[in-house]
């Protein structure tokens, strides 16, 4: 996946989660940037930190830059956490995931999963098979990721849908698709959002696969780099 071309700023701070000021280079006054990520992005807003920002020419826009990249003190990381969906669609596509999608299979994205919910993919082989995908941001230290970085009641549910259409007769998977260059293994965060630790291992039980996406992360793109699947043990 490629960005766009970027622009260079230095962070002043986050606040209302969908919102940042910056320094752009030369300007002595700060911009208000769209920060598109709903997590308490720990390590990833530092103040003063380098950022990488998108610019958007649309008039209907209220902001016309959106925060793509930081440079955290592990390495380069994305906190625009849409991007994973088309990092993901790469690394399906490009064959780093051949149990999930095979040669020549069809691949939609954003279909109904439940009621009010919609599953990022959908691949109509064999029985059909839903795919959510999980961006990856917190750093623990020594290679270790975690998700959630914060109680999401929202990814619970994703669990829990996925489980039902699991009982429907379909497969279902999850990716965690790791955004940031620090991270080389990924783990649920236990002591942050226990409730989530805990559906995602009886959802696993009851057949979720799951798998961690690794991806080179650089201000020109990020691109897949490897697929590793859980031990269900």
């Amino acid at each position: 996946m490629n960005f766009p071309p970027l622009t260079r700023a230095s962070l002043i701070r986050r606040y209302k989660r969908f919102l940042a000021d910056v320094l752009l280079p030369n300007a002595d006054t700060p911009v208000c940037v769209h920060c598109p990520n709903t997590g308490a992005m720990t390590g990833c807003q530092t103040a003063e930190s380098a950022v990488w920002l998108s610019h958007h020419d649309n008039p209907e826009r209220k902001l016309a830059w959106t925060w793509e990249l930081v440079e955290t003190e592990a390495g380069m990381a994305c906190i625009h956490s849409a991007r994973a969906n088309d990092v993901v669609e790469e690394a399906l596509r490009d064959g780093h995931f051949p149990a999930l999608f095979p040669a020549g299979a069809d691949l939609r994205r954003e279909v109904k999963l439940a009621e009010g919910s919609r599953a990022d993919f959908f691949i109509p082989a064999d029985d059909g098979l839903y795919v959510e995908v999980k961006s990856v941001t917190l750093h623990c230290g020594d290679g270790a990721g975690a998700f959630p970085d914060a109680v999401s009641a929202r990814a619970t549910k994703h669990l829990l849908e996925s489980q039902s259409a699991m009982e429907r007769g379909h497969r279902s998977a999850l990716v965690f698709a790791v955004l940031h260059d620090g991270i080389t293994r990924v783990a649920p965060a236990q002591d942050i959002d226990p409730i989530y630790a805990s559906a995602l291992r009886q959802a696993m039980a009851s057949g979720l696969e799951v798998y961690t996406l690794l991806n080179d992360i650089t201000i020109d793109g990020i691109y897949p780099v490897a697929a590793h699947r859980w031990d269900t043990h």
